[in-house]
């Protein structure tokens, strides 16, 4: 019996290894086979190369001259396609963990913009809706550093270290850091209409023409409730800011108004704020960068998909592959 056992154990070691030289050979000869079928087609690739280029360069162009002159019809496109393309692409292919995290997202933040369309407007409501998108523009800044520590840990062979799988690591620092600026910008965008649309419901604020009620100098134009203190002066609860143009405002309200609604204009008079004088604390300037950033991604997540399609339907239609 023992040496049945011992014979077995021999064994399964060989087969194992049989079968991953197995694979090993079935890759090489994939890869002996594509390179077979695209050998002599150095033309055609030239091809592509320019439809690639010439596709990029003329969508660029199309996207600034739609943005520039039908701007809110390019905000809702994007927006659409910044929320519906990565669920439809996770959906083909079975990615279950997004498709969670992308529902959770959805219900609570739909939860929110609710709150934040309804008239009469609560005076509650706008603190309520720049916590929401506050917490989750931290908590998307802190996924998206992770992500990108880990990669770059692994990329300077610091998982060797702890004995760790590199591919699996940097699988995971790339899901972490795509998550974290997905939801990040996606928030940013929810934040930014529901920033409009509470301070236009309070009509301190329109996005075009004079504002519809006059500010008193003790009411907060952003969420419409009263100072508690005067600006410069440390507040128990609540300290007050004010701009360069002298109109005031709770100091959580205005930077919500700044950081996550994206508004770099005051919420009554629409005077550029000075961001530089706004955020002195240089631990806070990162997050200004990182707003930067969030903005490539809308672009990336957004348009690049549908342009890459574009492509390979060029491709598809001239016969190239």
């Amino acid at each position: 019996m023992d040496v049945i056992n011992i014979t077995d154990m021999a064994i399964e070691p060989v087969e194992n290894a049989t079968r991953i030289m197995t694979r090993e050979e079935q890759m090489r000869e994939e890869h002996r086979k594509l390179h077979e079928a695209h050998k002599g087609h150095e033309s055609m690739h030239a091809e592509m190369l320019v439809i690639l280029m010439i596709t990029m360069i003329v969508a660029q162009i199309v996207l600034l001259e739609w943005k520039r002159r039908h701007f809110k019809s390019f905000q809702v496109v994007t927006f659409l396609a910044l929320w519906l393309i990565p669920i439809l692409m996770s959906i083909r292919m079975s990615y279950w963990r997004f498709i969670v995290f992308w529902t959770l997202f959805s219900l609570i933040t739909g939860l929110v913009v609710r709150k934040a369309l309804e008239k009469p407007l609560q005076g509650s409501t706008p603190r309520l809706v720049y916590k929401w998108f506050y917490f989750i523009y931290k908590l998307t800044y802190v996924l998206g550093s992770v992500g990108y520590i880990i990669m770059v840990a692994v990329f300077l062979g610091f998982g060797v270290m702890f004995n760790l799988n590199p591919v699996t690591s940097m699988d995971y620092g790339l899901i972490i850091m795509y998550y974290g600026l997905y939801f990040g910008v996606l928030g940013q965008d929810i934040a930014e209409i529901c920033a409009s649309k509470m301070a236009a419901h309070l009509g301190y604020y329109t996005p075009q023409g004079m504002p519809t009620r006059s500010l008193d100098k003790n009411i907060c134009a952003v969420c419409g409730n009263k100072l508690l203190v005067n600006a410069g002066e440390e507040g128990i609860i609540e300290s007050t800011f004010q701009l360069t143009c002298d109109h005031t405002f709770h100091e959580f309200c205005i930077r919500g108004w700044c950081i996550v609604g994206k508004k770099q204009t005051c919420p009554y008079c629409k005077e550029k704020v000075d961001l530089k004088r706004m955020f002195r604390n240089p631990w806070e300037k990162p997050h200004v960068l990182y707003g930067q950033l969030l903005d490539w991604i809308r672009w990336f997540v957004a348009w690049g998909p549908i342009i890459m399609s574009i492509i390979q339907f060029l491709n598809y239609i001239l016969g190239l592959k």
